[in-house]
């Protein structure tokens, strides 16, 4: 059987379809189902639905395929059947396996059905939140709550970095409110504010609300750039000068002070975290993903992360940015874009006239593509450059945009 690693929303609303809080979804939609949703708010059955619930799986998986969902530390989480393919996105039925384990205040991550149990007969008022309550919103809480003689259901909607401290927001508002419940639930946000907030009623409904209070969506007001994480991740050719100009770049911001900075230098990362890889295509996005990973995770600390991997495949990059910005940092990336014939010209390690004859396979630029980037924020072509100037131009854009003083 098949198995994949869906992202950190997919697990979400995996998590939330395995514990009947999407009732009366089953499982991820058809294309006709995402289309009936879309134009008119409803399942094709008419029952409303606010929002498109879906999966991307790789190419090669089919309908008829069973996939076992993994969380990211591996372990199974369900079985997607496969129904149906369109593009990248797949449909079918989902059947849990182990129960999930979880991270802070697993205690609180309860299902519908255990809920409503718990839950007194009579009304019920659930608050969704994402963020903290204020005084004022816990004022109108309680007045509302009095008014319907109603129990309050307080309900932090757990996604991403923010989970924690909106459990413990609600954890706090519960001392306010005598008699409340707090239930965790990871469900991801939407751009569109009114879908948002459907698909927040709609959960709740599910747990047992009668009535639904939402709290106000946070204003997100990120912290100054200079204390922000940030990932300068350079792209070019083998002999481009990338690495160059990421160590050039390391020491310049090391001799500026003010920052903690990590250079992920690529020979000693596939020298140590990526041993055992091999050059072909799935083993080198294997690599960059890596990176990608160790990067973030520099950055969810506020740290400055420098990579200069050849890292040739748009996809990949485009992973990378992901993981970054998920976590809340900057990601920059940075195209060497030095021609191939600069590039074999200089060979210093004399890889290109070994891929000439023929003797590395799968070589970037001669026997594998190099896919350019259209989405880099910085282009330099070192050709006739000195270091010290193709350094200054990456510096005077972390500069400009006010990630270094």
């Amino acid at each position: 059987m098949t198995e994949w690693t869906p992202d950190a929303r997919e697990l979400a609303d995996l998590e939330l379809l395995l514990s009947g809080a999407y009732a009366p979804l089953t499982g991820f939609l058809t294309s006709a189902e995402v289309n009936a949703v879309i134009e008119r708010g409803r399942l094709p059955g008419g029952a409303p639905w606010p929002d498109p619930v879906t999966i991307a799986l790789p190419e090669e998986i089919q309908p008829g395929d069973r996939v076992t969902l993994k969380d990211p530390e591996g372990a199974a989480v369900a079985v997607l059947t496969v129904g149906e393919r369109d593009g990248h996105h797949a449909a079918g039925p989902v059947e849990a396996l182990d129960t999930p384990a979880y991270g802070p205040f697993a205690r609180l991550r309860r299902t519908p059905e255990e809920v409503r149990k718990d839950l007194p007969e009579g009304e019920v008022l659930a608050v969704t939140m994402r963020g903290p309550l204020d005084a004022a919103s816990l004022d109108d809480v309680a007045a509302t709550a009095e008014e319907l003689d109603a129990t309050v259901l307080l309900m932090p909607l757990v996604f991403g970095e923010s989970g924690p401290a909106v459990v413990r927001a609600a954890l706090t508002a519960s001392e306010r409110l005598p008699g409340s419940t707090v239930v965790a639930v990871p469900l991801a946000p939407r751009d569109d504010v009114e879908i948002d907030l459907e698909l927040r009623e709609h959960v709740a409904r599910n747990y047992g609300a009668t009535e639904h209070y939402a709290g106000p969506r946070p204003v997100s007001i990120p912290g100054p750039p200079h204390r922000r994480g940030l990932v300068v991740f350079f792209t070019g050719l083998s002999g481009s000068g990338k690495s160059t100009i990421a160590r050039g770049l390391r020491d310049a911001l090391l001799e500026r002070g003010g920052r903690t900075v990590t250079y992920l230098d690529g020979d000693v990362v596939r020298r140590l975290l990526s041993a055992g890889l091999t050059f072909s295509r799935a083993d080198r996005d294997l690599n960059i993903r890596r990176i990608g990973f160790v990067a973030a995770e520099v950055a969810r600390h506020g740290g400055l992360a420098i990579c200069a991997p050849i890292a040739p495949y748009a996809a990949t990059r485009e992973e990378v940015r992901a993981m970054v910005e998920e976590v809340g940092a900057d990601f920059l990336l940075v195209h060497v874009a030095t021609p191939l014939e600069e590039c074999e010209r200089r060979d210093r390690k004399g890889l290109y006239a070994q891929a000439r004859a023929g003797l590395l396979p799968e070589f970037t630029g001669i026997s594998d593509p190099y896919e350019e980037p259209d989405d880099a924020e910085l282009v330099v072509d070192t050709t006739g450059m000195t270091v010290e100037r193709s350094v200054g131009a990456v510096l005077g854009l972390l500069t400009s945009g006010g990630w270094v003083r």
